[in-house]
């Protein structure tokens, strides 16, 4: 017979000692550190403690159950303390430890601590069962969430047509408004669980070795003239037949690279959309007239239905939507160079990665310009071209923004003025254009920019649709110096508000605000606030005093150490002395050498997936993405003559041309999780009449992006846009996980979803087949450097018959 004394029993306390003594020495450790950095003084005196408690477990002491127990108890009250009973902030502070005393409570650990004195096992199991309460009730309410209704039906009186998209799905947005919303209402709340997966395709459009790291499939196809469009990230088009996924024909333009070996030299790789021209439609031409059967000459009759692709070597290539073939009468045998007056650039660092407008005859596009690379990027330039023949017809350039009539060949646009990535909205009978601006590059350094740089860029701007004169313009942030450009399609809506209908424009943007326009004279309807901004901005540069912010907004708390987060209490405390060491004021805190936290980061609360809207109900559904990142300046004479720009928009930014690099990435653990706790990405409702948020939820699981593939509902970003119909049912398929979701948009309950193959990192559409059902469309690409699995689906959803 073994005794108490005999080496047995003695194993098991000695290691389980040892990990509790290891776990304090780290405590201790990095909890001196924190306090030194004015942080929390909870792991240092924890850390010793728990130090204390594995020397007692190894030397088999009843004590060592009193003082687990208090350490146990302690915790759970410092953990109530700093975040209430919220279960994801809860689990780093309290799990670990709490697991340990349930070990210590088991008879190999605790006969030979306890020696025959029951006092400290019953400390112990009392403080376990506190944590354990705490932990159950801390599932019985989320305190992140918000629950409310959204009512049914707001509008002041009919919904304006070019706002809802019917049978069809025409455009990017469902409509040149840009509101993501479709007057179908066969798929409901009520019937949603018998929605099936009737057809699925592959492109045969998959990454390879010469792909940039940011190869993405945002592609929302359209639904017209009787056919689905599709575009992949390498430009290629496919038309479907729109009730099975059967091809009718393929484009390939065979892009170029440019002069490079590969591909690789790309910051993106993408197709958002294509857009569509039906040259028989009365649209009216350029100066708004109607036009007239006579108008139509025989070239137009050879491709009367058009679709143009933009691609990622900077060409514009007019399709005829029924063959695929190409338009001869457009540009130059069915294409436009865009990289015509651009000047220099590097292979891939311009072209179009969002669709074309198409309105009153003309084809109206921006570009993205590759950011941080250099401060002589080609311009931002905005060019309109005759729909039927591919001519310029007017160009803004920021940069000299009075100038809209068409370059001599030998003239160059404005280099490195702000661009227009995202896609543009237009409202036909105000006879304008809506451009989200982007920013001169580089994001993190403004110093030398010029005076149209500082007035043109981060805003809204509204330019007259027949000549290109701006009309005018409105800037969401002064003198950016956190990449915050504005990067979603603004949305046109007629909103009801007490003073009578209002023509809205509404401009989702990166920092949180959504901000109300009057899209006739860029007047505010929901006020903007010029709040004051950190300052003191890298030597040479400045800051802006003040910064706007609307009072229709979806902006997180503020962090604090205790928003700091980790799967352990280790890699918490590691992010505690991250957020200590880095420069942090709030939102707008300006770049710095020792680095500075940028919250919301660049990646936007939202970001080119942007928001739907009901014009019905007068509601916003969308998904807000909650992601803190890190900017550090870089002095150039600091870095070695071989540094290597990062591929994509992360790692090191080289600048050239300005005196600072700048280093990009997000605010991680140790162990790469993000320091901030959760949720990262929720789905919200807001109301327009009284611009207040009814409803808002933690959105996604780690299921395909947590080392272990649980599905925990953590609320995970999303990258990929939402739709909403007047069924009631909104869709989003962009978060980490692999899902297409569906969600009542009066409660945002989650009534539906569907595995997808890979990531689903685009914006679904729905339309109306010839057989009288209701179809939904998602496009199941991934993204690279969102790390969703990478695809080639296209899959289709409809009622079981």
């Amino acid at each position: 017979m073994t005794s108490s004394s005999s080496p047995g029993p003695r194993l098991p306390a000695l290691l389980l000692g040892l990990l509790v003594l290891l776990l304090g020495l780290c405590m201790l450790a990095g909890g001196g550190y924190l306090a030194t950095l004015g942080g929390s003084w909870y792991y240092l005196i924890s850390g010793a403690a728990l130090g204390l408690a594995g020397i007692l477990i190894i030397a088999r002491r009843p004590s060592a159950l009193w003082l687990f127990a208090l350490v146990l108890l302690s915790t759970t009250a410092w953990a109530l303390w700093e975040v209430g009973l919220d279960w994801w902030q809860l689990v780093p502070r309290v799990a670990l430890i709490c697991s340990i005393g349930i070990v210590l409570l088991l008879p190999w650990w605790r006969r030979p601590l306890a020696r025959g004195q029951r006092g400290g096992s019953l400390a112990l199991l009392a403080s376990v069962a506190i944590a354990a309460l705490v932990a159950i009730l801390s599932q019985f309410d989320d305190p992140q969430a918000t629950k409310g209704r959204l009512e049914t039906a707001r509008a002041a009186g009919p919904v304006n047509p070019a706002q809802v998209s019917g049978e069809d799905w025409i455009a990017y947005g469902g409509t040149n408004a840009g509101t993501h919303y479709s007057g179908l209402d066969q798929i409901t709340p009520e019937n949603i669980g018998s929605l099936k997966e009737v057809w699925r395709i592959r492109t045969g459009d998959l990454a390879d070795a010469n792909s940039p790291p940011e190869i993405t499939n945002q592609n929302t196809p359209l639904k017209v003239n009787d056919s689905l469009y599709i575009c992949t990230s390498h430009s290629r088009v496919k038309a479907l037949v729109p009730e099975t996924g059967e091809t009718k024909w393929s484009f390939d333009p065979e892009i170029s690279t440019m002069g490079a070996e590969d591909f690789s030299g790309w910051a993106h790789m993408t197709c958002r959309g294509l857009a569509y021209y039906d040259v028989a439609v009365q649209q009216g031409d350029a100066s708004g007239g109607e036009e007239t059967p006579a108008m139509l000459d025989q070239t137009d009759v050879t491709c009367p239905r058009r679709l143009y692709l933009p691609t990622a070597d900077a060409r514009l290539i007019a399709l005829n939507a029924d063959t695929g073939e190409r338009c001869a009468s457009f540009g130059d045998g069915g294409e436009v160079d865009l990289t015509r007056n651009i000047g220099d650039f590097a292979p891939g660092g311009y072209y179009s990665t969002s669709p074309p407008t198409v309105t009153r005859d003309l084809v109206i596009l921006g570009g993205h310009v590759t950011d941080n690379a250099s401060t002589d990027e080609p311009s931002g330039v905005i060019r309109a071209f005759d729909a039927r023949s591919g001519e310029l017809v007017w160009n803004w350039d920021s940069g000299n923004p009075e100038r809209t009539e068409p370059l001599a060949e030998d003239e160059v646009y404005t280099r490195n003025s702000p661009n227009v990535w995202a896609p543009i909205s237009v409202d036909e009978s105000l006879g304008l254009v809506y451009l989200p601006m982007g920013n001169a590059t580089p994001d993190q350094y403004g110093a030398d920019r010029s005076e149209n740089d500082e007035r043109y860029s981060a805003g809204l701007v509204a330019l007259d649709l027949s000549t290109g004169q701006i009309r005018w313009h409105y800037q969401f942030v002064h003198h950016d110096l956190w990449d915050m450009d504005t990067p979603a399609q603004p949305v046109l809506i007629d909103l009801a508000t007490a003073d009578g209908v209002r023509q809205a424009v509404i401009q989702p943007t990166k920092q949180g605000s959504l901000y109300v326009l009057d899209r006739s004279n860029g007047e505010p309807i929901v006020p903007i606030d010029e709040v004051p901004a950190p300052q003191g901005a890298i030597e040479g540069d400045w800051t802006a005093a003040t910064q706007p912010r609307s009072r229709l907004n979806l902006l997180p708390p503020e962090l604090t150490e205790a928003s700091m987060w980790g799967a352990t209490p280790l890699d918490q405390m590691m992010c505690r002395i991250q957020f200590n060491s880095l420069r942090y004021e709030g939102q707008y805190t300006p770049p710095s050498l020792e680095g500075s936290i940028v919250y919301p980061g660049n990646v936007g609360v939202f970001n080119w997936s942007g928001i739907a809207i009901d014009p019905e109900r007068q509601a916003i559904f969308t998904s807000p993405n909650y992601l803190a990142f890190v900017s550090r300046l870089v002095d150039k004479r600091d870095l070695p003559a071989d540094a290597v720009q990062a591929a994509g928009e992360q790692g090191l930014q080289l600048n050239q041309g300005a005196p600072y690099a700048v280093e990009l990435g997000p605010l991680l653990s140790v162990l790469g999780l993000p320091c901030q706790a959760p949720s990262w990405g929720n789905v919200a409702g807001v109301d327009l009449s009284d611009s207040s948020v009814k409803w808002m939820h933690r959105n996604g699981t780690a299921r395909d992006s947590a080392a272990i593939p649980m599905p925990l509902g953590v609320g995970v970003p999303a990258l990929g846009g939402p739709i909403t119909t007047a069924g009631g049912v909104s869709f989003l398929s962009g978060t980490l996980d692999q899902y297409l979701r569906a969600y009542d948009i009066t409660t945002g309950e989650e009534l539906w979803k569907s595995r997808l193959p890979a990531g689903g990192q685009a914006t679904p559409m729905t339309f109306q087949g010839n057989d009288g059902r209701q179809y939904v469309v998602v496009t199941a690409g991934g993204h690279g450097t969102f790390g969703t699995r990478l695809g080639d689906y296209v899959i289709g959803y409809a009622l079981e018959q």
